[in-house]
């Protein structure tokens, strides 16, 4: 399965790419929804820092999901594996785009497999393609509103130049 996000910023991809290196990024970047919290972390995206998760499925099921970085190209992109957790399988890109206005495309591609073969595709796939959207809306806007808000801060009005 596959799914893709991309979002418009009004920044340099070197703006996009030091907002994901921050040290809270990701705690900032888990909806107030998800009953998910960071419990370690190596405070980094280069290739083999991990980052686990836990939290509950559903409000019942609990998990625990270890992540590894397995791609590092600042600021271009950085990618994670899922090394364990509820999915089969889990690849996930995270792409900081130039675009020729000086803005930058972010883009999530996620690769991913359910568990349990035909039945896990048959009884989770509209509830995961759901939360994978409602999820990564959030981080989008998110990530754009941050971004963007420390842009403005930083760089002087127009009029004032």
């Amino acid at each position: 399965m596959q799914f893709c996000k991309e979002t418009d910023i009004q920044a340099a991809v070197e703006e996009v790419f030091a907002f994901h290196e921050s040290p809270d990024a990701l705690t900032q970047l888990i909806p107030p929804w998800e009953n998910m919290r960071v419990v370690e972390s190596s405070g980094s995206l280069r290739v083999g820092s991990r980052v686990v998760l836990a939290g509950k499925v559903l409000g019942l099921i609990p998990i625990r999901w270890v992540a590894e970085h397995v791609e590092y190209d600042p600021p271009n992109c950085f990618a994670d594996i899922q090394s364990s957790g509820p999915f089969r399988s889990w690849h996930h890109r995270h792409l900081m785009i130039r675009t020729k206005r000086g803005t930058t495309i972010l883009r999530d591609d996620v690769d991913y497999q359910l568990p349990l073969g035909w039945l896990g595709h048959i009884l989770g796939d509209w509830l995961v393609k759901r939360k994978l959207k409602a999820m990564f809306e959030y981080r989008h806007n998110v990530t754009k509103q941050l971004v963007e808000a420390k842009r403005c801060a930083v760089e002087p009005s127009r009029e004032r130049r």
